[in-house]
C-alpha cells in the first residue's frame, strides 16, 4: 500500500505535531485512526526495548541491581510527572485489572457495602466487584441517559452513607465524553466515600491533576494514548491512604523488606508500593520509558490542543459524510475519541483494513481516534472509504 506513506509527505504542514509522525512507521503503510485500542510503535519506544534486550543478553540478572531497579523509580517518578503526583504516590502493575483488584482488597465493606459504577465505564470496573457480590458487596449501576455521558447528579443521586467507592471513567471509552472527576470525587467524600478514576482513556491525551482532582485513586496506562504498549500500568493512592490501607492480596514487591524473604510477617511500604504484587514486566517497563519521551517532550496541554482539533475536523468531514457521530454536545467535553454509528461496524472494520486505514468496532459502532500523529488526510482517507462500505 502507498497511500498513507504519501499522507505522511503530504500533512507534513498541518499541524506543528505533524513532525513527529516519520517517527512511527506504521504511517508508511497504513493510516492508523486506533490509538485508543493501542498507541502505535515509536522509535524511540523500539530502542529503549531494544536497550532492555541488549541488557538482558550481556548482563542477566546481574542489570537488576544497578538499572533495572532504577529503571522501576524512574517510571514511577515520570508517571507521576504526567498526572500531577508525588513518585510515592504511585504504583506498578501489568494491567488495570490487576490495579483495581489490590484497591478493592483493601476496602472495608464491613459498614459500606455499596459500589456505584455507572453503565459507561469499561466494564473491568463493575467486574471487579460484581466478582463479589456473594460476599455481600452491592453494585450499583448508575444508567446513561443518552449512551453519551452520565450527569453527575445521578451519580449523587446513589450516593449515601453505606457507599464504599464511587468508580467511574474520566473518559468514557463508549463515546469519549469527558467526565467532571472533580465533581465526582467531591460528591463521594461528601458521604464519606472513597473515589476511583479509570483513566486509561485519558492519560497522555487530556491533562489530568490528580491532587487538583480531588480523587483518592487513579489508574491508567502504556497502552494507549502514553505509547508504552501492554503489560504496564500505574495506581495512583492518595499519600494518606497510601500510608492507611492495607490489601488483602499481597505480592513480595509490596513488602518493605522483600529480599528479607521472611515468610513469617508482612511488612508492607509505607507508600503506594504497598499496592504493588509481583515482579514487573521489564519489557513493558522499557517500552513505556520509550513513550513517554514523546508525551513528555510535546507535553498534554500541546497534545490536548492538536487532537483536539484533530477531533473536530474529524467529526465535521463524519457530518458531512452523512453519518451521525455518537460524541458529546460540547466541544470541550470531547476527547479523541469519535464513535460512527453503524449497523456492522465489525465487517465496516474490515472494509477500512481492506483500505489501508486501522479502526476499530465497539458494539454498534466503528470508533476511530486520532491522536497528534495524525493529520486531516487521515480522516479524508477513512470517511470516504465508510461511505463506499456504506453504499454511496
Amino acid at each position: 500500500m502507498t497511500l498513507a506513506g504519501g499522507l505522511a509527505a503530504r500533512g507534513q504542514a498541518q499541524h506543528p505535531l505533524a513532525r513527529y509522525r516519520s517517527e512511527f512507521p506504521i504511517f508508511r503503510e497504513r493510516v492508523y485512526l486506533n490509538t485508543c485500542s493501542l498507541g502505535a510503535l515509536g522509535e524511540r519506544t523500539r530502542r529503549k526495548v531494544a536497550e532492555f534486550l541488549d541488557l538482558w543478553q550481556s548482563r542477566g540478572a546481574s542489570a537488576w541491581y544497578d538499572v533495572w531497579w532504577a529503571a522501576l523509580s524512574d517510571l514511577r517518578a515520570r508517571y507521576a510527572a504526567v498526572i500531577g503526583a508525588a513518585p510515592a504516590e504511585i504504583a506498578l502493575a501489568p494491567s488495570i485489572s490487576a490495579a483495581v483488584s489490590t484497591v478493592a482488597a483493601a476496602l472495608d465493606y464491613t459498614t459500606r457495602p455499596k459500589v456505584v459504577v455507572t453503565s459507561l465505564d469499561f466494564p473491568t470496573i463493575a467486574y471487579q466487584w460484581l466478582a463479589k457480590v456473594r460476599r455481600g458487596i452491592e453494585v450499583v449501576v448508575v444508567e446513561s441517559p443518552d449512551g453519551v455521558t452520565v450527569p453527575v447528579d445521578a451519580i449523587a443521586r446513589v450516593v449515601d452513607d453505606r457507599t464504599a467507592l464511587v468508580a467511574t471513567s474520566h473518559v468514557y471509552f463508549t463515546s469519549g465524553a469527558i467526565q467532571d472527576i472533580r465533581a465526582v470525587a467531591a460528591l463521594a467524600h461528601a458521604r464519606g466515600a472513597l473515589s476511583l478514576v479509570d483513566a486509561y482513556q485519558s492519560v497522555g491525551q487530556v491533562p489530568v491533576d490528580a491532587h487538583a482532582a480531588g480523587v483518592d485513586f487513579l489508574t491508567a496506562g502504556g497502552l494507549k494514548w502514553l505509547l508504552g504498549g501492554t503489560g504496564i500500568v500505574f495506581l495512583y493512592v492518595r499519600e494518606e491512604l497510601a500510608r492507611r490501607l492495607e490489601p488483602t492480596i499481597a505480592g513480595w514487591f509490596g513488602h518493605r523488606q522483600q529480599f528479607a524473604f521472611d515468610p513469617h510477617a508482612l511488612e508492607f511500604h509505607d507508600d503506594a508500593r504497598r499496592f504493588e504484587l509481583g515482579t514487573p514486566a521489564l519489557a513493558a517497563i522499557y517500552a513505556q520509558l520509550g513513550g513517554l519521551e514523546y508525551i513528555e517532550e510535546i507535553g498534554v496541554p500541546a497534545i490536548r490542543q492538536v487532537t483536539a482539533s484533530l477531533t473536530e475536523d474529524l467529526i465535521a468531514r463524519a457530518r458531512a459524510a452523512g453519518f451521525a457521530p455518537k460524541v458529546a454536545a460540547e466541544a470541550a467535553a470531547r476527547s479523541a475519541i469519535v464513535m460512527l454509528p453503524m449497523s456492522d461496524p465489525a465487517a465496516a472494520v474490515r472494509h477500512l483494513a481492506e483500505g489501508g486505514v486501522v479502526a476499530d468496532a465497539r458494539p454498534g459502532h466503528v470508533r476511530l481516534s486520532p491522536f497528534f500523529y495524525n493529520v486531516q488526510d487521515d480522516h479524508v482517507t477513512a470517511i470516504d472509504r465508510l461511505t463506499t462500505h456504506r453504499g454511496h
